[in-house]
């Protein structure tokens, strides 16, 4: 087994400033972390307006989330030689002004009350998304000793799922309180992602002037003899099954956030914007989560605690369609503690020993986002034809194949064993 001793890339630091320079990283992409959640987890909240407002199927408002998350399909690959050209800061400064472009079109969007316009909108805000997926994860883990990347991308996501956990009440408050005016008009949406273009501005010029540590390329004895081992990146098992895992992830957590505020209303019968308010705890469940996940992390081996996550999240998905009420509601709720870490550690564990082949593994991980898209969209075509009961077998299969990954999938004889 050939074993990695240090990290290909690093964080290189002017020896006068020493470890105080990762401080303005990662404060940074906390802030990064931030807007990524709130963005896209408003998305939860454009489903059932948009649903309603354009008189939709489920399969047709899913198409929010599809072309958001489609983007990482086409995208991601090109984002990661952009990144690789320009620089991982950057890169981020880049997708934050893309993004802010994007929420502007919502302006014509809405004027128009067109739902290709919107869709328009969403693809352009989605590109500048997957730049800064591609850009700030593996410059999260590199922040710091290996041991400990999952840890930290925990913690620095725990800080962004701040984010997730505001958007389905700023939502509910500010774009689902005008339902009733929905089929006429859209401009219940206009204000706040104007308000977000602005915001998004701001941080691309406040990040574009600040001094981060700039990434390179380690020289390792060790390294250069593991990629004569490894023909190609694709010789990692460990990033093959990885790539799955992030596509079954994704695709189980958006299918049910995108879908959990109609759930809700229909098991419990209540309005939309009061179904919407449940949302929040969802994603607050992941934000508590990662807290006390980036903990655990540095105590307990990540395949581990991916392994016992997968199992609840199965558990209680088994436990919601097969009960009725507050049991059913709540037990998809907590559905968020579970996928709290998920993805930080599947990322983690899939780039465990790439060393160079870091950054091009970003790309290929955040093209697998397109999970996102291609589940709940599925859910969406399911769930037209049949019940919430059987539409939710597909994020159980997901979850299933994660177990898979956290027990056995997650092992490479190219990477450090985790």
């Amino acid at each position: 087994m050939a074993i990695l001793t240090s990290q290909a890339v690093v964080a290189e630091i002017p020896q006068n400033q020493g470890k105080q320079s990762y401080t303005p990283a990662l404060i940074s992409l906390a802030v990064l972390y931030f807007m990524m959640g709130l963005i896209t987890c408003l998305n939860d909240t454009l489903v059932p307006f948009f649903k309603s407002g354009f008189t939709l199927s489920y399969a047709e408002s899913s198409l929010v989330q599809f072309y958001f998350f489609l983007t990482y399909g086409v995208m991601s690959i090109p984002a990661g030689k952009i990144v690789k050209k320009i620089g991982y800061k950057n890169g981020m400064v880049l997708g934050f002004s893309i993004a802010a472009f994007g929420a502007l079109m919502f302006f014509p969007a809405s004027v128009f009350h067109q739902y290709a316009l919107f869709l328009a909108a969403l693809f352009i805000v989605a590109v500048g998304i997957v730049l800064l997926q591609v850009a700030a994860n593996p410059y999260v883990t590199i922040l710091g000793p290996a041991r400990t990347a999952s840890s930290r991308l925990t913690l620095v996501q725990g800080v962004g799922s701040l984010g997730t956990t505001i958007a389905p009440l700023l939502g509910a408050y500010f774009i689902l309180s005008r339902l009733s005016e929905s089929h006429a008009s859209s401009e219940a949406v206009r204000y706040p992602y104007m308000g977000i273009a602005v915001v998004l501005l701001l941080i691309a010029f406040i990040v574009f002037r600040l001094k981060l540590p700039k990434l390179t390329m380690a020289e390792d004895s060790t390294v250069h003899a593991n990629y004569q081992e490894a023909k190609s990146i694709f010789s990692f098992r460990n990033l093959n099954f990885g790539m799955i895992a992030i596509f079954m992830y994704v695709g189980a957590e958006v299918s049910i956030g995108s879908f959990l505020t109609n759930y809700i209303s229909d098991t419990t019968k209540i309005g939309l914007k009061d179904a919407n308010n449940y949302v929040a705890f969802y994603w607050g469940g992941m934000l508590v989560g990662r807290f006390v996940g980036a903990y655990l992390l540095k105590i307990i081996k990540p395949s581990y605690i991916l392994s016992i996550c997968a199992s609840l999240a199965l558990i209680l998905i088994a436990i919601s369609i097969n009960s009725t009420g507050q049991i059913a509601v709540w037990s998809m709720i907590l559905i968020g503690v579970c996928n709290s870490v998920m993805f930080a550690i599947i990322f983690s564990l899939s780039v465990n020993g790439l060393g160079s082949y870091t950054a091009q593994a970003s790309g290929i991980l955040s093209t697998a986002i397109v999970g996102g898209a291609v589940v709940s969209f599925s859910l969406g075509v399911v769930k037209d034809n049949f019940t919430w009961q059987i539409a939710f077998i597909i994020p159980l299969l997901c979850y299933a194949y994660i177990l898979f990954y956290g027990i056995s999938g997650y092992k490479s004889k190219y990477t450090i064993k985790a």
